[in-house]
């Protein structure tokens, strides 16, 4: 099945790579470009492509205002955020306007394909590595907010077993891996991930991940 891409960029050089790269995949095709938030998100009603490679810091509307509306109208385009550095400051608040994870401008042609393919399939973009510097850089922040009345309550309803496994995803291993550390069969996993994301009414593990954050469950160290 063909995925289907929006590339959302302000310069040209990069929407033309990046369509040249993904174009050139059996499995990829770019159904358009946007050369700026607002038109991302008129160009995601008219297209319905499942997948946004968003950037950031674009005119009239940015990247994360783009991406809180785009994941506001409940469609099926996941986003995929664009940025020039792995610690950019921005990138905690695309995550939590609803971004499904983020990749560096710099990626090899695999890895953007691969970024495309693990968002399109509903899984988050977070690896170990990058998961613990946003975690370094941004859940000690005095700007990283507190968990509303309502999903403390929601919070609340977590067994042991499924809040160790959010701390997990929080911590950027794939079903697999924590089946592996738990020592539990991977659909074991699968049901517990869909029991937290039930929960805490939340739409996929990126936003599990900004959950865990905010809780103070993953904590800098």
């Amino acid at each position: 099945m063909t995925i289907r891409v929006l590339i959302a960029d302000d310069q040209m050089m990069v929407r033309e790579g990046f369509s040249v790269l993904l174009n050139a995949m059996p499995d990829i095709e770019v159904a358009g470009e946007a050369v700026n938030g607002r038109e991302a998100v008129a160009k995601v009603r008219e297209l319905a492509p499942d997948v946004v490679l968003m950037d950031i810091r674009m005119p009239e509307l940015n990247g994360i205002e783009a991406t809180r509306e785009i994941v506001a109208a409940d469609g099926a385009a996941k986003v995929l955020v664009l940025t020039t550095f792995d610690l950019d400051e921005y990138v905690y608040q695309a995550l939590r306007a609803g971004a499904s994870g983020f990749l560096l401008k710099d990626a090899s042609a695999r890895r953007l394909a691969e970024g495309v393919r693990v968002v399109a399939s509903g899984e988050a973009l977070l690896a170990p590595s990058v998961t613990r510097r946003l975690i370094t850089e941004f859940a000690k922040l005095s700007e990283v907010p507190k968990l509303l009345p309502q999903a403390q309550e929601a919070y609340g309803d977590l067994t042991d077993r499924e809040t160790e496994v959010l701390v997990l995803i929080a911590h950027g291993l794939s079903n697999a891996e924590i089946a592996s550390r738990l020592v539990v069969a991977e659909s074991t996993i699968k049901t517990h991930v869909s029991r937290i994301l039930v929960k805490l009414g939340l739409r996929d593990r990126t936003q599990a991940a900004v959950f865990a954050y905010e809780a103070r469950l993953v904590t800098p160290g």
